[in-house]
C-alpha cells in the first residue's frame, strides 16, 4: 500500500513546480563536456522528446558558464524552455556566477567549501571553523539566490561528506543529515527558503536510509522542503535499473520524493524509460499504455509473449491509448480476476482463440491470435 505522499512545499525551478501539488518530476544530466554546446543541445532535445522535465550540466569552471548560457539561448531559440540545472562541486565562486545564468544549481555539501580531503582528525576548533568557513560562503550564496529568485538543490551524497563531518559523525545516515542540517540553518539565518534536498548514496539502503531519517528529522523541525531521489553511480545494465528501482521506487511507496533521477552509465535518454516504469511501477505517474501480463504456463493455449510484443509496438504509438492499462492473460484460472482494474483484457481461451474484455465485461469471445490487435486497437478508438 503506498503511503499518502509527504507534504513539502513548492520549488519553482525555471517555468515549472517541484514539491508540493505538483507531479513528481524527471529529471536527467547531459554526459558531454559543457563547451560542447552542439552535443548537448541535441540530447536536451532528445530527452525533452522522451519526456524529461528538468536538466542538469556540470559546471566545472568559468568558461563553463558561459557555454552553459550560449547552451540556454540554443534551446530557447528552438522553443525549449526545460529548466536547467548548474551541477558545481568545490567552488563558491563558480556557484555565485551560476545562478545569473541557471534555473536551479546543484551544490555539494560535502565540497562546497571544504577541501581538506587529506585531514584524517579534527579538533573542536577546526571542526568549527570548518563550520565557520561554510557558513560564511553558503551565505553569500544563498542570500544572492534569494536576491535572484533562483532555487538551490543541496546534495548530500554518502561518498563525499565533509571530512570534518566523517570524524564526528563517521560513514552514517546521521552523518547525512548533519551535513544537510548545517545547510538548512544557514538558509534559515537569511531566510531563503528555495531549497531541495537530495540524501543519495551508491546502495539502495543506504538510500532509503538515509532519506527516511532526514525527512523524519525535517518534520521534527518543521521543514518540508521536496526531495530529489536517486540512487548514485547506480552502473548499467539491469542491475542498475532494479537497485535504482529498489531505492527510488520503496521510497516513493513510503510517500517519499517530489523528483527523481535514475542514474545509469549509459545514454541519458535509457533514464527516462527507467523512471517512468518507476513512477508507473508505483502508482504515482502513468505514462502511456500500462501492460500487465502472465508469466504463463501450460495452460495457455497461444504464444503470449508475441500477442505482448505486438500489442506493445502497435498502441505504444496510438495518441487514444496514453493513459490505458491492458492486461495480457494465459487462461481464465486466474485471468479476470488479475486483470480487473485493466481498461481492457484479452484471455486465452482453451481452443487457443482469444477473448476480450473491457472492465470485466466481455466484448468479443473467440477471437483469432492474428486479429486480436486490429480489434483492441478498434475498440481503444
Amino acid at each position: 500500500m503506498i503511503t499518502k505522499r509527504r507534504q513539502t512545499r513548492e520549488v519553482v525551478i525555471g517555468n515549472i513546480g517541484v514539491g508540493g501539488p505538483n507531479d513528481i518530476r524527471i529529471q536527467s544530466m547531459t554526459n558531454v563536456p559543457t563547451k560542447n554546446v552542439e552535443g548537448n543541445v541535441r540530447q536536451i532535445c532528445e530527452l525533452f522528446e522522451c519526456g524529461c522535465e528538468i536538466i542538469r550540466l556540470a559546471v566545472t569552471n568559468m568558461e563553463d558558464v558561459k557555454f552553459f548560457a550560449e547552451i540556454r539561448g540554443c534551446l530557447r531559440a528552438k522553443g525549449i524552455f526545460m529548466p536547467m540545472v548548474a551541477d558545481v562541486h568545490f567552488s563558491p565562486a563558480i556557484a555565485l556566477d551560476c545562478l545569473e545564468v541557471a534555473d536551479k544549481v546543484r551544490i555539494n555539501a560535502g565540497n562546497f567549501s571544504d577541501k581538506l580531503l587529506g585531514t584524517q582528525s579534527f579538533s573542536d576548533d577546526e571542526f568549527l571553523a570548518g563550520r565557520s568557513k561554510l557558513q560564511r560562503s553558503l551565505g553569500q550564496f544563498f542570500q544572492r539566490a534569494k536576491v535572484l529568485k533562483k532555487s538551490v538543490r543541496v546534495g548530500i551524497n554518502h561518498g563525499s561528506l565533509a571530512p570534518r563531518i566523517i570524524y564526528k559523525f563517521g560513514h552514517t545516515d546521521i552523518a547525512m543529515w548533519e551535513s544537510a542540517k548545517e545547510c538548512i540553518e544557514v538558509a534559515q539565518e537569511v531566510q531563503f527558503e528555495d531549497i531541495v534536498l537530495s540524501f543519495k548514496a551508491s546502495d539502495a539502503e543506504r538510500t532509503i536510509s538515509a532519506n527516511r531519517l532526514a525527512c523524519s528529522k525535517l518534520d521534527e523541525i518543521g521543514k518540508h522542503y521536496p526531495i530529489h531521489l536517486g540512487v548514485t553511480e547506480s552502473g548499467n545494465g539491469d542491475y542498475a535499473r532494479i537497485k535504482s528501482a529498489i531505492g527510488i521506487g520503496c521510497l516513493l511507496v513510503d510517500g517519499i520524493g517530489d523528483t527523481i533521477r535514475v542514474s545509469l552509465t549509459e545514454d541519458p535518454i535509457k533514464e527516462m524509460e527507467v523512471a517512468k516504469n518507476i513512477l508507473r511501477g508505483c502508482g504515482v505517474r502513468r505514462y502511456g499504455v500500462e501492460f500487465i501480463a502472465c508469466p504463463s504456463c501450460g495452460r495457455t493455449s497461444y504464444d503470449i509473449q508475441a500477442v505482448l510484443g505486438e500489442l506493445k509496438a502497435t498502441l505504444g504509438k496510438l495518441p487514444s491509448a496514453r493513459n490505458l492499462k491492458i492486461a495480457v492473460m494465459g487462461c481464465m484460472v486466474n485471468g479476470l480476476g488479475e486483470a480487473g482494474d485493466a481498461d481492457f483484457a484479452i484471455i486465452g481461451n482453451p481452443n487457443g482463440t482469444l477473448s476480450l474484455y473491457q472492465k470485466k465485461n466481455c466484448i468479443i469471445k473467440n477471437v483469432p491470435v492474428e486479429k486480436i490487435c486490429k480489434n483492441l486497437t478498434k475498440f481503444i478508438k
